[in-house]
């Protein structure tokens, strides 16, 4: 495919990619960044519907209604961290930061829509999704309890994800598994505190925390088969101790990762184990809550390789099927339990200042050469041929 989009058109998109960054929102609180997507589209004459899951934007483009339903999604959220970038549009609201490129996001999929409501002979069925609180997993749920696939039929979902150490125009994704689950522990250990000078007297909650923290080092070693994925990390160890008093509680609270239901329930057996033994063999007592933030997300084998094929026809972009799982997880995975589809993974940049820093550093920004391959990705998607129900297209 050749460049089809102009570069008056990019940089307009560029311009609207920046003021989003500047004026970074989080969480569902949205409105503003929602307010300016809906604006636009509806002035380009698309069917806007709004506070979709609280904030959440759904615009429609039926192009002979019921012809192939799709959606596509791009989330609107930002982190609540400070940025340390200098640049002109650097954030502007104090602990809030488009760290993670979803400014970028929202600016590929306006500029898809954009472009595909001004394409007089295309004719499909479109609806595009611009989700919340994609960053603490709730988003995607709130926008399906609100009807998303009930009010807007759709065959199909599919997600995209800027990733720097990929690079521009290199794109990544595999069918099945592709980002893991995440798991969320909080361990409170109640001893009985008081003077530092009588620890015979004392339940110390600091000894017991501590062995408990090595041991759940053993999970993965020793639980998990060397076969299967999994992480297990200790991220925060409290206290309400003194310099001269022994503490009466512990909380300690960490993450896990993994791709199968079967590793999330080893875990947090395991670790229940642990915490349990240890508390017993101290005399303390202990409450213990594993949660799950995310689920895996799935991608379908035959929209996978349709997402790998279109790739291979825009210019200047490839496809890596060799490139794996990643450890991190997405919200967007809520929506293929829901709907067939496909997630995939596209290059923001190597060993260059910003672009190449990791998702969630202070000083990564969003890679504004990535847009044209975002646009042309979304656009060569919505042109595809459906995907056959019950079978696998095989990429030429």
């Amino acid at each position: 495919m050749k460049n089809v989009l102009s570069q008056k058109f990019l940089d307009e998109l560029i311009t609207f990619r920046k003021q989003l960054h500047r004026g970074p929102e989080i969480g569902f609180n949205v409105k503003k960044t929602a307010d300016l997507i809906s604006e636009m589209l509806s002035k380009a004459g698309l069917e806007v519907s709004r506070d979709i899951g609280t904030n959440g934007v759904v615009a429609s483009l039926n192009r002979g209604s019921g012809v192939d339903p799709i959606g596509f999604r791009a989330d609107m959220d930002a982190l609540p961290i400070d940025e340390a970038n200098n640049f002109a549009h650097a954030s502007v609201h104090s602990g809030k930061f488009h760290g993670c490129g979803h400014d970028g996001h929202a600016a590929m999929l306006l500029g898809a829509a954009l472009h595909l409501s001004r394409q007089e002979n295309f004719e499909r069925e479109i609806h595009f999704i611009f989700q919340p609180d994609e960053e603490n997993g709730n988003g995607a749920i709130a926008m399906i309890d609100s009807g998303l696939f009930e009010d807007f039929k759709m065959d199909a979902v599919y997600g995209l994800h800027n990733l720097p150490g990929l690079n521009v125009g290199e794109f990544a994704i595999q069918s099945g598994a592709f980002c893991s689950f995440e798991d969320n522990f909080e361990i409170k250990i109640i001893g009985r505190g008081g003077h530092s000078s009588m620890p015979e007297k004392l339940i110390d909650p600091i000894v017991i925390g501590a062995k408990i923290v090595t041991d759940i080092q053993t999970i993965v070693s020793r639980t998990v088969s060397p076969s299967d994925h999994a992480v297990v990390s200790v991220t925060n160890f409290e206290t309400d101790g003194a310099r001269n008093v022994i503490a009466s509680e512990v909380k300690i609270t960490g993450d896990c990762r993994g791709f199968e239901a079967h590793i999330s329930e080893s875990i947090q057996s395991r670790m229940n184990a642990i915490v349990a033994n240890n508390c017993a063999s101290y005399d303390a007592d202990f409450r213990f809550t594993y949660l799950t933030s995310f689920v895996p997300l799935l991608n379908s084998e035959a929209h996978t390789n349709l997402c790998a094929k279109v790739v291979d026809k825009i210019s200047g972009a490839c496809v890596r099927s060799d490139f794996g799982r990643v450890g991190f997880s997405e919200d967007f995975a809520q929506m293929l339990k829901v709907k067939p589809g496909a997630y995939i993974l596209m290059g923001n940049g190597i060993d260059a200042a910003n672009y190449s820093e990791p998702l969630h550093c202070p000083n990564y920004d969003f890679n504004d050469a990535a847009i044209r391959f975002g646009v042309e990705y979304w656009c060569a998607v919505a042109n595809a041929e459906k995907v056959p129900l019950q079978s696998s297209l095989i990429p030429d």
